[in-house]
């Protein structure tokens, strides 16, 4: 079996995102928290995943912070699954895999699910990356910069 590599200690915050996301498996466990599944067994019939790796997923996902384990509502013997404050930070990032899905995954005319604003019933409107003042950016108009230890600012603009 191939090892997995780690990124847990790396110095770019994505390669850290996916490491503590795991798969595709996951995000798509996180996506199905958010439309209220709760139980193994909900995300299961959902996902048509195999049960070993629905625990292993949901395992990585209680680990790393993502998903809390929480008794049932009713006092039962089993649990549930609900999103940590780290997993409900995911929002904008499933929300912005779905509008990319919507836009570069159908054909014209092709059935699809979209999301809707609850309170208003319109679909959201599509996530924009913004500067501090307002300005809508795209990845020519940003650079990353790597940020010392705190304490010390060295940052250093590094082109990707």
């Amino acid at each position: 079996m191939v090892r997995r590599t780690r990124f847990d200690d790396a110095e770019c915050p994505v390669a850290r995102s996916v490491d503590a996301i795991g798969d595709w498996w996951s995000l798509l466990i996180v996506r199905d928290a958010f439309d209220g599944s709760r139980r193994f067994g909900e995300f299961q019939r959902s996902l048509g995943v195999a049960k070993n790796i629905l625990a292993a997923r949901l395992r990585t996902l209680v680990a790393s912070g993502v998903i809390e384990i929480v008794e049932a509502p009713d006092g039962g013997s089993y649990h549930e699954y609900a999103l940590t404050e780290k997993g409900k930070g995911l929002f904008p990032v499933i929300v912005a895999l779905r509008q990319w899905g919507e836009t570069h995954c159908f054909e014209p005319g092709e059935p699809h699910s979209e999301m809707i604003d609850r309170q208003h019933g319109h679909p959201l409107r599509a996530l924009e990356v913004r500067s501090d003042d307002g300005r809508q950016l795209g990845p020519d108009d940003t650079v990353i910069n790597k940020v010392a230890s705190p304490g010390r600012d060295t940052r250093a603009a590094i082109s990707t």
